[in-house]
């Protein structure tokens, strides 16, 4: 399967992140997955995941809020 280069992609900021550069997360759609990756260090290759199995977590994380 051929993933998107991350570059291209339009990456979003965790609405959790500091916003004085402490600790952040970027997620970004790259066609059927989504791309997760440090904000600091973005030429590190994104940990990416099925759209499906991140929308599994985000659900989880919600009910235990």
């Amino acid at each position: 399967m051929m993933i998107p280069d991350p570059s291209e992609a339009a990456w979003f900021k965790s609405s959790y992140s500091d916003e004085n550069g402490g600790t952040c997360v970027e997620v970004a759609e790259l066609s059927n997955r989504v791309g997760v990756r440090d904000s600091k260090d973005t030429d590190i290759a994104p940990f990416t995941v099925p759209k499906a199995a991140w929308a599994s977590f985000v659900d989880q994380l919600r009910r235990a809020d």
